[in-house]
């Protein structure tokens, strides 16, 4: 993402929005807590404030360029708003967060909801996974 994507959402183009995009772009994991951008900033010399952080994420969210994920137990979650669908696998223990795609999972929740007389507008599913011992 660039500036350019930051005025079509009607974002001013400033400097903590952009490092802030910069990071959920490039920064591995995806999925990242307002926590984890403040204390990567901090790493790499910034003097971005958490409550900026948080503000500028609410924008982000508003503007439909970020998603913000409410895991069980655990603190939001952020990431681009990339356009494709996936769906999620928590860590129960460590907290990480696993994106995956299932064309028969998907296609399975169709004909759930037909079965009963729905069509799906939209969905999210999250799996609260533990490492077999």
């Amino acid at each position: 993402m660039e500036s350019q994507d930051l005025r079509k959402a009607g974002l001013k183009v400033t400097h903590p929005r952009m490092r802030i995009l910069e990071l959920l772009e490039q920064t591995k994991p995806r999925h990242m807590t307002a926590e984890d951008i403040y204390r990567q900033l901090l790493g790499d010399g910034e003097e971005i404030g958490l409550a900026t952080i948080y503000r500028v994420l609410t924008q982000f969210e508003s503007a439909g360029l970020v998603l913000k994920h409410n895991f069980e137990g655990g603190h939001a979650v952020y990431e681009l708003d990339r356009g494709e669908h996936h769906d999620h696998m928590v860590d129960v223990d460590s907290g990480k967060v696993v994106e995956f795609h299932s064309d028969e999972i998907e296609e399975l929740q169709r004909q759930i909801a037909a079965a009963h007389g729905y069509e799906i507008e939209d969905h999210a599913l999250v799996l609260y996974v533990r490492k077999k011992r």
